[in-house]
Parts: structure tokens; C-alpha cells; sequence
């Protein structure tokens, strides 16, 4: 139980300074919003290595620091949104088995990025905002792409360390 707690610690300590990274060089491409989403990362690895409920916790613990210190209450509320539709579709097509990390990931940018803009559309009051769903999709499918690829790997050497043990 001790060995679980720190390394979930160590886990969302990770999330948390990717989100603090990622926060220090914006993307800047005419849309609020758009990130990497390199604490998705640590989420995507967690979901394969540990389990849905520890995903879960370290998502959730992920978003309400990173509100808390980088953000405001608006963007805890779109990140939030997007948070918990983005693990729902990765537990869903994880336990699916049909797509790998990579698609399981690119789901998950598509469904975070929706999630984000109906908060909007619903905050806002101003259903106009989902013109800028088909960029939303692009760039959660490419953000999606980049992290998935990278937890595929990381995912395979921590599954082949884990057996050493």
C-alpha cells in the first residue's frame, strides 16, 4: 500500500510539472485553449500501468492543482470538462481492446476538446463557439497522436521493467 502511494505521488507530482511546462511556452494558434496536453501523458501511462480508478484520482488531483496554481475557476471548469470526457472515452476504448495507446490517446484529445468547447458553448451561452470544433478535432487528433505515441512506448518499457522485478 505504502509503495502504491508514492508512486502515485510520484505520478501526479510528474503530471502536475509537465502541466507547468506546458504552461511556460503556450501553442499559439488563434484558439484559446489548444495545448500538448503533456499531463495526459502521465494520465494515458497510469490508465495501462495501474487501473481505471488510479487514472481517475490522478487526473482529477492533476486538473485541481494545476487550476488552482496556473489557472482560474473558468479554466478549472473547461478543464474539468474536458478531463472527464477524455478519460471516459479512454477507459471506454481501452476496454474495448480495439485501438492502441495511440488511438486510445487520440480519442481522448478529440473528447477533451469537446468536452472544453460544450462547457463554452454552455458557459458562454453562445453556440456559435462550435465553429471551432473541426479545429478542436484537429488538434486534439495530432496533440493525441504525439502523447500517444510516446505512452505507447513508455507504457511498453514500464510493462517489460515491471516483469524484471
Amino acid at each position: 500500500m505504502a509503495k502504491k502511494a508514492a508512486y502515485m505521488g510520484m505520478l501526479t507530482a510528474l503530471a502536475f510539472v509537465f502541466s507547468y511546462l506546458e504552461s511556460l511556452f503556450p501553442i499559439n494558434l488563434g484558439i484559446p485553449g489548444v495545448k500538448l496536453g503533456l499531463g495526459n501523458l502521465v494520465v494515458i501511462v497510469t490508465l495501462y500501468t495501474m487501473g481505471t480508478k488510479e487514472a481517475c484520482t490522478l487526473s482529477l488531483v492533476r486538473i485541481v492543482l494545476t487550476g488552482f496554481t496556473f489557472g482560474n475557476p473558468a479554466s478549472m471548469v473547461y478543464s474539468l470538462a474536458g478531463g472527464i470526457l477524455s478519460l471516459l472515452t479512454m477507459i471506454g476504448a481501452r476496454k474495448i481492446k480495439l485501438f492502441s495507446a495511440t488511438g486510445v490517446s487520440v480519442l481522448g484529445g478529440v473528447a477533451h476538446n469537446a468536452g472544453q468547447i460544450l462547457a463554452a458553448v454552455l458557459v458562454v451561452e453562445n453556440v456559435k463557439l462550435l465553429y471551432y470544433f473541426p479545429v478542436l478535432i484537429l488538434s486534439g487528433t495530432l496533440a493525441g497522436a504525439v502523447i500517444g505515441i510516446v505512452a505507447g512506448v513508455l507504457i511498453k518499457r514500464l510493462e517489460d521493467m515491471i516483469r524484471k522485478c
